[in-house]
Order: structure tokens, then C-alpha cells, then sequence
């Protein structure tokens, strides 16, 4: 599998890492329903084994059982795999929802509840998980930051769903090692300004769903949709899944078939494939439940997509926007 050197780490990772959000469970808003802990134990053991050697988890994730998960999974191979986890979402205390907090005591006392529940004395990547809307906020919150690092609790520190000024402040208090955004076909927000700030100053890029939560994976249907548990959170919460979109989405998806047939590859590859395709990318984050979800994905890794095959997807990405600005969505 490729290798990219994470921001100004020095750190190469692979280009796809292991995301765990939803061996969090589905008991709280936003998870993906019910999931076997050993299942999600051997499904990252299969990934380490398969030659991943990061893997991305959030306090806020099942209210911190990803992180647990995680902990256990990679006990006595905590040398071979890069841990990223984030701060500053707490949850309520009836468990409904969660919110931002980024007080610098707070974020203190979160490391100490993420450190023992990895089993491990140092975290690898901490990352701000969400800014509140707050600039005073940030400068305290990546200012706790820094102070872990200086401390040797954490490594490197990153910072999740950040926009240009928003890093501008974070830069001014402490260098910024990654930047972890949405990115994907289907969400390409980042292109705009986020790349080229972060390609300029050396923080890598983090790509989270980049096939846009299993629905670039080729797998997708309308029937299997429709059929998704309550406690699934794309079934209220996506608007990618919701009609109108759905149908122009799964539209895109059978024009671009044919373009990962040509190379013998799953769909999964080709979404995979498209966002490695910048080099400020470092990396796609690859959630999997399954032993055989990593075994699909892996091969992505060593996957260039042509020219040709680029500007062609390109072509049928502007076509389901127009048709998604003509249904009033985009």
C-alpha cells in the first residue's frame, strides 16, 4: 500500500486508515446500530494484520466504547499502529445528544479518560474534534492542546472539521499536523480554499467519508436503504439518503460502474482512488464492521486512477449537481 507522510509529522501512514465510529455502537444519535464487540475487535486486528498501520476513533464515538474497542484490539501491538482520537464533544448527561466544549480543563481531563480507555500512556494524533463558532474557544482549546504535547501525552495535534480562519488561529498558538474534513464525490467543500491553505502549510489532510457513508461503495440500494434500523443515524440524518438525492445519487453511482469495471475494481476503490487522487491528502479514513469490509477496501491502496478516467468522473459530478440545484437541494 502507498505511504504519505502526514503534515509536519514525519509520520508515514498508509493511505487508508481504519475508522471506527461505528464499532461505537448504536446507543446514542448518531451510531450505525447494534455491533458485536468481538467482531469489531477482529475486524481491527484483520486490518493491522493487512498492513493498515493507523487507525482513526473519537471519545464522542458510542460515548467513548469505540475507544475501549480499540484499546483491547490493539493490546501488545500498541507499537505497530498510529492512534488518532479526538476532544471537545461531551455528552449530555441523559446520554440524548452531544456538544461542544473545548475548556481547556475539559479537554485535560479528557485525555486522561481516552488514555485509559486505548490502554496506552500517549496518543499519537489529538484532534478537536468540532469548533464551536467560538475564536476564543479555539485558542484555548488547541492552547490545551500544545500544553498535552509539551507534556509527552500527545504527539501531534490535529484539528477535525476546521475551516481557513479557524486554523489561521490554531497556527498562531501551535503548528497544526493534520486537518480531518468531510471529502468525497459526493461533499467537495474542502476544494474551494481548505486544500490549497493546508498544501501550503504543511497539514495534512485527513479525508473522512470518502464513500460517503457505504454509499459509494456500490452496495447501496433504495430497498436496503429503506430498510435501515431506527437507530441508524443516516436514516434521519443524512441528507444524502434522503429523497430527492438518493435517487440522483444512486443515479451517479450506476454511470460510474462502468468506469471501475474498466480496471477490474469495485466501486469502493474507484471512491477511494478519487480522493487520494490530491496530493494534500495524506489519507481516507475506511470504516468497516466486518473482517470482509477491510478485505473489499484494502486493495484501494495502491490504486491511481488515469487522467482520462479523472476528468470523466469530474463531467459526471457536474452533471448530478445540476440535477440536484434542478430538484431544489443543491
Amino acid at each position: 500500500m502507498q505511504k504519505r507522510t502526514l503534515g509536519n509529522s514525519g509520520v508515514e501512514l498508509t493511505v487508508l486508515g481504519l475508522g471506527t465510529w461505528a464499532i461505537g455502537g448504536g446507543d446514542n444519535p448518531y451510531g450505525w446500530g447494534k455491533q458485536d464487540d468481538k467482531e469489531s475487535i477482529d475486524t481491527i486486528r484483520h486490518a493491522l494484520d493487512k498492513g493498515i498501520n493507523w487507525l482513526d476513533t473519537a471519545a464522542g464515538y458510542g460515548h467513548g466504547h469505540s475507544e475501549e474497542i480499540v484499546g483491547e484490539a490493539v493490546a501488545g501491538r500498541r507499537y505497530e499502529v498510529f492512534i488518532a482520537t479526538k476532544c471537545g464533544i461531551l455528552w449530555k448527561d441523559d446520554g440524548s445528544d452531544i456538544y461542544p466544549c473545548l475548556k481547556a480543563e475539559s479537554i485535560k481531563q479528557e485525555v486522561e479518560l481516552s488514555l485509559k480507555r486505548l490502554k496506552t500512556d500517549y496518543i499519537d494524533l489529538y484532534q478537536i474534534h468540532w469548533p464551536t463558532g467560538n475564536d476564543d474557544d479555539i485558542y484555548e482549546g488547541w492552547g490545551a492542546i500544545a500544553d498535552l504535547i509539551k507534556a509527552g501525552k500527545v504527539r501531534f495535534g490535529g484539528v477535525s472539521n476546521f475551516n481557513v480562519k479557524q486554523l489561521e488561529i490554531a497556527q498562531k498558538i501551535h503548528p497544526v499536523t493534520s486537518l480531518q474534513p468531510p471529502y468525497s464525490m459526493l461533499v467537495r467543500g474542502i476544494e474551494d480554499e481548505i486544500m490549497d491553505y493546508c498544501g501550503k502549510n504543511k497539514i495534512g489532510i485527513i479525508a473522512y467519508s470518502p464513500m460517503q457513508a457505504g454509499l459509494l461503495t456500490g452496495k447501496m440500494t433504495r430497498e436496503r436503504v429503506m430498510a435501515f434500523p431506527d437507530d441508524d443515524w443516516r436514516k434521519t440524518k443524512s441528507p444524502h439518503f434522503q429523497e430527492p438525492a438518493l435517487s440522483i445519487n444512486l443515479d451517479l453511482i450506476e454511470k460510474l460502474k462502468p468506469i471501475a469495471a474498466k480496471h477490474n475494481r469495485p466501486l469502493s476503490h474507484l471512491a477511494l482512488a478519487w480522493v487520494l487522487r490530491r496530493p494534500e491528502v495524506t489519507g481516507a479514513i475506511v470504516g468497516s464492521r466486518r473482517p470482509s469490509q477491510v478485505d473489499e477496501t484494502i486493495g484501494a491502496g495502491d490504486f491511481v486512477l488515469p487522467k482520462e478516467d479523472i476528468e470523466a468522473i469530474d463531467k459526471l459530478l457536474k452533471e448530478r449537481d445540476e440535477a440536484l440545484k434542478k430538484a431544489g437541494v443543491g
